[in-house]
């Protein structure tokens, strides 16, 4: 049955021992059963397709009175609701985004003192489930201390995850019983024949969850990062629980976070623009003006000023509102409005970057004063992230910089957890372990199907970058990813200078070489960085993937491998029937004379067609699929 089921029955379910109701998914696949058991309080469980994936879970929360809310409840009423529309997101990964859910909201009391009343909100989806709670103005106070996210997440067996204890720290894969330290979301596990993702939406004015080993066998539970102070009536965020048959499969549905998040809250959208960039590294006028001709030059839109132009960026006297560059990253000199005045000319913009001591102390100065100088976007900097305060704070910021129409690219540990729909002037955000961090395919293949999952992130490309060739899978490594690790903002030459851009290196490690005029730059020109449709064909996490997108009539396709060689056949099943195709095929050549190794051919292609490929170990494939008139 594929309708919405909510009954309150007096019988055992689960072991439940008063009341308990079932909600189904619109496809039927996924049941979310709720329980009110005499002894254990309040819990839940999730099956798909007949299976239980999580067993009886605690659902709750530790308030400052000391004692759980939702150990002692029953029902009050019940409310349900079905959900089946669509939206369109100002950009994304898709141009429309499907939000079909059942809804029931749970209406509870204490049955002790002092007879509090919540609720608890389940949403069920195709593809996936979530909860939160619901709290209510009580006559004493106004406020509550939350103490705990007392929510369970209780598996039928000790499954492996793959985990990282910091938004940019490495992936390992382990079982969820030896998870000593709280881990990031989304935390994928491998649930027998199944993947299930774990993880947070709608998070901007409470604490960080992270996951933990719960004291039950196979158990994992919330650990918020501080105890956050909510006025009454307050929501929490989102608990998900994504649910797929194949880890690519939660990767092309991680539209759910989206879902979970309000609407857009901007009415003029106009001058919110995805788009490539150049990060300039010399900090001079001569090689911002270099960046801002390579940019009109080779179909990129931002050219991006980092750490060091108004002073060292660790040094709390150092003033975001001048230009004054650190003389340890650049002798200068820098005309940063020359340079502004020269982008907007060839209608390119121009980014900076505010560390957070700059931010903190003048972010209502400097908004406003970088709309006067023509400033599109900020980058924030190793803001800080996890408590309530800072987590509303980061969002109250992003905000604020809406109000002066300037986009905003988060760094360093700040994981989205769907914002961008509310507010899409956040374009994206780092929280990965990027390019930066010299990363191999392996983790790169890993970081695609756990940390992708909630949404864009900053992947910092550097294709001319030593340690492409040296650790990171070579450069056609590099095309596949600008098409896979989707970011609204993609950094294509994170630490390249253009030919004729200064000889001032900086303080910028890895830094001292110019970019070449390689033929394959002619994918970076045209490949988009939103999309109207995006397909997962294949993947294993850590081993391989194959992704195709599309951007009007054109596809572009991306893929990678990890230790291991593949034979790759992809069938151009996702092309236009009615539409025939040339494509650019770029793959690695170990005998080719370019100094990248990269061989381009061009080939006719139809839908339903195969193409085969050998792709040799720590390497990768991109296509551009141009349709024919």
């Amino acid at each position: 049955m594929k309708n919405l089921i909510v009954s309150v029955l007096l019988l055992l379910l689960f072991s439940c021992k008063q009341h308990s109701l079932s909600i189904q998914s619109p496809d039927g696949k996924i049941v979310v059963n709720f329980c009110i058991d005499e002894t254990n309080g309040n819990y839940y469980t999730v099956s798909y397709e007949n299976e239980i994936l999580i067993q009886p879970s605690f659902l709750g929360l530790l308030t400052d009175n000391g004692q759980d809310l939702g150990a002692n409840v029953k029902i009050v009423s019940v409310r349900e609701t079905k959900v089946d529309k669509v939206w369109k997101p100002v950009y994304g990964e898709s141009s429309e985004i499907r939000d079909n859910y059942n809804q029931v909201i749970v209406h509870l009391k204490e049955t002790v003192a002092p007879e509090r009343e919540f609720a608890i909100t389940f949403r069920v989806y195709n593809e996936g489930a979530a909860f939160n709670y619901s709290l209510f103005q009580e006559n004493r106070t106004d406020s509550v201390l939350i103490e705990s996210d007392l929510s369970e997440f209780n598996f039928t067996n000790d499954y492996a995850a793959w985990v990282s204890d910091r938004a940019q720290s490495a992936y390992r894969k382990q079982n969820i019983s030896t998870i000593e330290k709280p881990a990031e979301r989304p935390l994928v596990v491998e649930a027998g024949d199944n993947f299930v993702a774990l993880g947070e939406a709608k998070l901007t004015d409470f604490a960080r969850m992270k996951f933990l080993t719960g004291d039950k066998n196979n158990s994992l539970r919330a650990e918020l990062h501080g105890e956050p102070k909510v006025a009454l009536p307050y929501t929490t965020p989102w608990r998900t629980i994504m649910i797929g048959k194949s880890a690519a499969e939660l990767l092309e549905n991680n539209f759910i976070l989206e879902n979970l998040n309000d609407e857009c809250a901007i009415e003029d959208v106009s001058w919110i623009k995805p788009g490539k960039v150049i990060r300039e590294v010399t900090l001079t006028t001569k090689g911002g003006k270099a960046c801002v001709d390579f940019a009109a030059n080779n179909g990129l839109q931002y050219v991006e000023f980092d750490a060091g132009w108004y002073g060292l960026e660790y040094d709390d006297a150092s003033n975001a509102t001048t230009v004054t560059v650190d003389p340890k990253r650049s002798p200068g000199p820098l005309n940063l409005q020359e340079v502004i005045n020269y982008a907007e000319s060839k209608n390119i913009g121009i980014i900076l970057y505010v560390n957070r001591r700059a931010l903190e102390k003048q972010l209502d100065e400097i908004l406003p004063l970088f709309q006067a100088w023509g400033i599109k976007g900020v980058k924030y900097g190793f803001v800080q992230v996890g408590s309530q305060e800072w987590t509303t704070w980061l969002h109250e910021a992003v905000k604020k910089a809406a109000t002066y129409k300037l986009m905003v690219d988060i760094h360093d540990e700040y994981r989205p957890t769907g914002f961008s729909r509310t507010y899409p002037n956040l374009m994206t955000q780092e929280g990965i372990r990027g390019d930066e961090e010299s990363p191999s395919n392996e983790h790169t293949l890993t970081t695609l199907f756990t940390r992708m999952l909630a949404g864009a992130g900053d992947n910092t490309i550097c294709y001319f970058a030593p340690r492409v060739t040296e650790k990171m899978g070579g450069h056609i490594s590099q095309l596949a990813k600008a098409v896979m690790m989707y970011s609204p903002w993609q950094f294509l030459f994170w630490y390249d200078r253009p030919p004729n851009s200064s000889d001032v290196i900086g303080g910028v490690p890895g830094s001292d070489g110019f970019i070449q005029l390689v033929p394959e730059l002619e994918f970076f020109k045209y490949v988009p960085t939103v999309w109207d449709e995006t397909k997962v064909l294949e993947g294993e996490i850590g081993k391989f993937a194959t992704l195709a997108r599309r951007s009007g009539n054109d596809w572009f396709l991306g893929s990678l491998t990890g230790e291991n060689p593949r034979n790759l056949s992809i069938k151009t099943e996702f092309l236009d029937k009615n539409k025939k195709y040339e494509a650019t095929i770029y793959s690695f050549d170990p005998d080719s004379e370019s100094t990248t190794k990269v061989k381009i051919e061009n080939i006719e292609v139809e839908s339903e067609k195969n193409l085969d490929f050998s792709i040799e170990a720590n390497s990768g494939l991109a296509i551009h699929f141009r349709a024919i008139n």
